[in-house]
């Protein structure tokens, strides 16, 4: 019997950059390099509200609510902000609520 080999056809050539044939496997882990340790460890965010114990969040303290707010005016979300669920509904009333009696805008500058 004749051995028969699979070819790829002509028309569509491997692209360059690609090992063939199959894929190595993995070392424990299920990560390519699992070895290498991390060069820096990720801090936890705690909330700065919980910390300092305050018993509310005021809408008419501009120098806090301004640390949550980016300079196109949107309100930063709570996994970069780092406030516990609870804080960050009351900061976004307190925001939204400074934003009403207009001393908070509710964009930021339109400078293209």
């Amino acid at each position: 019997m004749a051995e028969t080999t699979e070819s790829r056809p002509a028309s569509s050539p491997r692209p360059e950059g690609r090992p063939s044939g199959p894929r190595p496997p993995h070392r424990e882990g299920g990560r390519p390099g699992g070895d290498r340790k991390r060069r820096f460890q990720v801090r936890k965010k705690v909330c700065r509200f919980c910390v300092d114990k305050s018993p509310f969040i005021d809408y008419k303290d501009l120098k806090t609510l301004k640390f949550f707010i980016t300079e196109r005016g949107k309100i930063l979300p709570r996994r970069i902000s780092g406030n516990c669920a609870r804080h960050q509904r009351e900061i976004t009333v307190a925001i939204q609520r400074s934003r009403n009696i207009a001393l908070l805008p509710f964009s930021g500058d339109k400078s293209n």
